[in-house]
């Protein structure tokens, strides 16, 4: 029953804007399942919905993955925009961008959650990130260099 109710739950915050609990109360028991506010609230946590402000000061639910996924492309658009050259000395990864988004540039980079950067550091058009290892930083480099399409075997495939 519980897989179900979560299935509806998911079907209607993608077919209509449900801001409060009540709402997706009111909304499951015209659907046919009887739930009280305290289970709806269980119900949002377990499938960890997350509100999104729409228009009008309103706010909706939506699945916190379509959030993310939405996100992730996002960055990584920041990411494909915003860097002009990557280049690494020894352990350190080394991003010039187009002035003024290196900032944007890092916080699209520390979404992507690569294990291999210790950390980084933006300033106007550059960034250093510390890599762990040589060949982490030559393995990262290569990854991102796909990303922007900036190596040779992306130059081949195409």
């Amino acid at each position: 029953m519980k897989e179900k109710r979560h299935a509806k739950i998911l079907e209607i915050i993608r077919r209509e804007e449900v801001g409060t609990q009540e709402e997706m109360c009111d909304l499951l028991n015209k659907s046919g399942y009887h739930v009280t506010q305290a289970t709806v609230s269980r119900d949002i946590r377990e499938l960890k919905l997350s509100k999104v402000a729409v228009s009008g000061g309103r706010q909706k639910y939506v699945l916190l993955s379509d959030v993310q996924d939405s996100m992730d492309a996002k960055y990584i658009r920041v990411f494909q925009e915003g860097v002009v050259s990557i280049d690494m000395a020894q352990n350190i990864l080394v991003i010039k961008t187009v002035a003024g988004m290196a900032m944007a540039v890092a916080a699209s980079l520390d979404s992507m959650n690569h294990h291999e950067i210790v950390g980084s550091i933006a300033g106007d058009d550059t960034i250093m990130c510390a890599v762990r290892t040589v060949e982490d930083t030559i393995n990262l480099m290569r990854q991102l260099k796909k990303l922007l399409r900036l190596d040779d075997s992306a130059d081949e495939r195409e």
